[in-house]
């Protein structure tokens, strides 16, 4: 018999939990949600950006119910993994049980892109589709990581 194994709780964790956190969070759930429980928060929550609900929706994935969250709404939760998505979430990130891994793998922010309408959704597209190449190689990555360095 088959002994089945628990599902990773992973944490995606950006500043505003508004953007790529959110992305990474729905991609997780799709493509990992048999081996990963995914969450994402902020460590200055806003609002979910109009055009990651719009671009993940051309990707099949609906986030239209999804909220900003604060790292408090999570507390009490055992995460595995802690992976933040940018500079200042890594900076800022709180302090963990020893238990939980801290991974930094930061992702380009669209929302700074100033330009046309098909340029800065081009952008959200780009970071969508970086974060969803990383999420397709976990969890192994996150292990090699944690024995041989960088991912």
């Amino acid at each position: 018999m088959t002994e089945k194994k628990e599902k990773l709780n992973i944490l995606f964790l950006c500043t505003g939990n508004s953007c790529r956190s959110q992305m990474a969070e729905g991609w997780a759930k799709k493509l990992k949600g048999d081996c990963i429980e995914a969450f994402s928060a902020g460590v200055f929550p806003t609002k979910v950006h109009p055009c990651v609900i719009q671009v993940m929706a051309q990707a099949g994935i609906d986030l239209t119910g999804h909220y900003s969250k604060h790292l408090d709404e999570l507390a009490g939760i055992d995460f595995d993994y802690v992976i933040t998505l940018c500079d200042n979430a890594n900076e800022l990130c709180p302090v963990y049980p020893k238990k939980t891994k801290i991974i930094h793998k930061p992702f380009a922010d669209p929302t700074v892109i100033m330009g046309t309408d098909e340029i800065i959704m081009n952008a959200f597209r780009k970071t969508r589709d970086q974060i969803r190449d990383f999420v397709v190689t976990l969890p192994e990555s996150l292990e090699q990581k944690n024995n041989a360095g960088k991912i």
